[in-house]
């Protein structure tokens, strides 16, 4: 199941209230919070609620809703940018802690130590969450010397808090999508929906505009590419709540 949610003040101001029959019948289940359609499309599945960024529903109302019904763990899901060097488009990174501001707050052991043994290869280290994308490499670099965080998104910091708010475990697991050393172009952020997917108009008229932006849209389609499919092979290989229902209940 999945539903479009509200997660800040503002988006919630139009929020509509959460019917908690949306939620699986069982008891065992995990939250996973995405920011972006596709990445909800791969998170779903059996064992999984999915919650996606949006100004639709009070995700407030949803996590109590969960909490009420049973759930005690949620995880962040879906793609990051790439901050230490090393990594490539679809590399992992499984978040030992996710840095919030001035906050850092640690991800649970347990489903930690889980998503790791479920994905070979992954880099354990902290994950940045942000409330704006950080698309240029000097950002990254900043943000890499004076955090080590290895990886950013725009959701991994709410998790955090959310999990805070009302007693859940919580654990974070991004693949990469633009590393370190690549910028992305203006004419990839003027086509960008909401939901993840190509405004192709846009992008055309931001070729138009700068037209020696091609190679660096080349290689951002390459490095999308790698990315969903590092997501959809892991998803399902984790399968029934993402491995990670036995962990949550530890």
């Amino acid at each position: 199941m999945t539903i479009c949610a509200a997660l800040d003040a503002h988006e919630m101001a139009d929020a509509r209230p959460f019917d908690a029959a949306a939620l699986p019948a069982t008891d065992r289940f995990i939250i996973a919070l995405v920011g972006l359609a596709f990445e909800a499309r791969i998170a779903a599945g059996p064992g999984v609620f999915v919650i996606c960024r949006d100004q639709q529903t009070d995700v407030t109302g949803v996590i109590e809703a969960a909490v009420e019904r049973g759930c005690r763990s949620i995880i962040s899901f879906g793609v990051a940018g790439g901050l230490a060097p090393h990594l490539r488009a679809g590399d992992w990174i499984v978040a030992s802690s996710v840095i919030d501001a001035g906050q850092t707050r640690p991800t649970d052991q347990a489903l930690t130590d889980r998503m790791l043994a479920l994905i070979p290869g992954a880099t354990h280290a902290p994950i940045m969450g942000v409330d704006t994308a950080v698309t240029d490499m000097h950002g990254k670099r900043r943000i890499h010397t004076e955090t080590g965080a290895a990886g950013v998104d725009m959701e991994s910091h709410l998790v955090g808090r959310l999990a805070a708010d009302h007693g859940l475990s919580f654990g974070a697991a991004r693949v990469v999508i633009d590393p370190a050393h690549r910028a992305v172009p203006d004419a990839a952020l003027a086509g960008m929906r909401p939901d993840g997917g190509t405004n192709v108009l846009a992008v055309m008229r931001g070729l138009i505009a700068r037209p020696h932006q091609i190679g660096g849209l080349m290689r951002l389609a390459g490095d999308a590419y790698a990315a969903h499919r590092a997501l959809r092979r892991t998803r399902r290989k984790l399968g029934h709540g993402f491995g990670l229902l036995d962990a949550a209940e530890a």
